[in-house]
């Protein structure tokens, strides 16, 4: 959630930011009155129970019909101050429920528009031309059925439309990516995390996911506890109701978990492969830093993604993503997106998003610096999901006779494969 101290000084720029997401701006006034309301309410509280405390004094001083008279005014004090207890309350709880419907301030610099209004800051990688190597390209899944690595009709059987096995190579290659991801992110200081996959609401919602996420995630009503989509989730509420001495910081987590995804918006969207799945495992960067450092810290998250994809040997840019298409905790958000040759453009691989101080406050995690405690600041960096990673090495390694070759950062995690080769029918 956002600071309202700073709703209340410059609630301009909230509006703002509201219009630049798309979302509800009278949000804001909404949450102006109810705070307005909370705070006038408890001023009327504390006064009322002030002159009650002054009135037990001169109650036990009184006699005939002066105490008489104060013993009525007592009863009216006691009611009154019910009624301002009462409308507190409710001010508050009126404020906490539109404050948590707020989304994050979007940096000034993230440009304005939707999904398709990204600005693209770099391009790595070459393309490959396939027709002037003489052959036409391959899909992903093509390929993993000639290798034997993918079964998406068995999955179906199993589990039903958007489920898969990966089996034989398959299998090894994404241990080999984990394994190669996890090696890189230990070696840039993050500590090696296996995460629940199941969290309680409160950990759903202090990280953004229950609201405009919501229809995507999966919720197990008879425990009340969520599947998660990503391992930000239980990263971010790994330090929950914690202060943090400064000196610790950065903090950096790298979490391996199994992500569940309903999929909810994308009806006929990339219904072939396991591009878009239900399930997959995921390697996620979390860091928590001081607030003055998260821009440095997001910048070092996309440094750490560009590297991973280098090594894969993959062709892909990196993208400064649109305000309306930002999650509701981001206040900006990279991706990196590698070319898939079957598809002709390139599709999201990766993102690392700052998410300022908006996770902290819901999840009141703050740092102690200098004998003064503040909330901090979380940022997360996708460094390898698992299927859309095979998809792209699939498609842009592919040889003629439907082998792959491998990267060499895979190499030493596939036994020293080279070449990835069809298996016999």
């Amino acid at each position: 959630m956002i600071d309202l101290r700073l709703l209340r000084e410059d609630p301009d720029r909230v509006r703002a930011s509201q219009r630049a997401r798309g979302e509800d701006v009278a949000l804001v006034d909404a949450l102006l009155s109810a705070d307005e309301r909370r705070r006038s309410s408890g001023v009327r509280f504390d006064e009322l129970r002030a002159e009650q405390k002054s009135l037990g004094k001169l109650i036990g001083r009184a006699t005939g019909d002066e105490k008489a008279e104060l013993l009525k005014r007592a009863e009216q004090l006691k009611a009154d101050v019910k009624a301002a207890d009462a409308e507190r309350d409710a001010a508050d709880t009126e404020t906490q429920e539109l404050l948590l419907k707020l989304s994050n301030l979007v940096h000034p610099d993230v440009p304005v528009g939707g999904e398709e209004d990204f600005v693209t800051l770099e391009t790595h990688g070459t393309v490959r031309d396939f027709a002037a190597e003489g052959f036409e390209p391959k899909d992903h899944l093509e390929l993993g059925q000639l290798l034997g690595a993918i079964d998406v009709e068995r999955g179906a059987k199993v589990s039903g439309s958007r489920f898969y096995f990966l089996t034989g190579v398959g299998a090894l290659l994404e241990l080999a990516l984990v394994n190669a991801a996890m090696a890189q992110a230990t070696a840039a200081g993050f500590t090696p995390m296996l995460t629940p996959a199941l969290v309680r609401p409160q950990s759903m919602a202090g990280t953004g996911f229950l609201g405009q996420a919501a229809q995507d995630v999966y919720h197990l009503d008879k425990d009340d506890l969520y599947l998660v989509g990503t391992s930000e989730v239980a990263l971010a509420a790994y330090h929950m109701d914690e202060i943090l001495e400064a000196d610790k910081l950065p903090l950096r987590y790298a979490g391996f978990s199994p992500c569940f995804r309903r999929e909810a918006g994308s009806h006929g969207k990339d219904t072939r492969g396991i591009f878009r799945v239900h399930q997959f495992d995921k390697v996620e960067m979390f860091s928590y830093v001081t607030p003055e450092e998260s821009q440095e810290e997001h910048r070092r998250l996309l440094e750490w993604e560009k590297q991973w994809l280098t090594s894969l040997e993959l062709p892909f840019r990196v993208i400064d993503v649109a305000s309306g298409d930002l999650g509701s905790s981001a206040a900006r958000k990279y991706d990196c997106e590698a070319w898939i040759p079957t598809q002709g453009k390139y599709r999201e691989l990766t993102s690392t998003s700052d998410c300022t101080e908006f996770q902290s406050r819901r999840l009141q995690i703050r740092v102690r610096e200098d004998k003064k405690v503040r909330p901090l600041a979380t940022l997360n960096g996708t460094l390898c999901a698992v299927p859309r990673t095979i998809v792209a090495i699939l498609e842009n390694h592919q040889q003629p006779d439907g082998s792959v070759r491998v990267p060499e950062v895979l190499r030493p995690y596939l036994g020293g494969r080279e070449i990835l080769e069809p298996v016999a029918r």
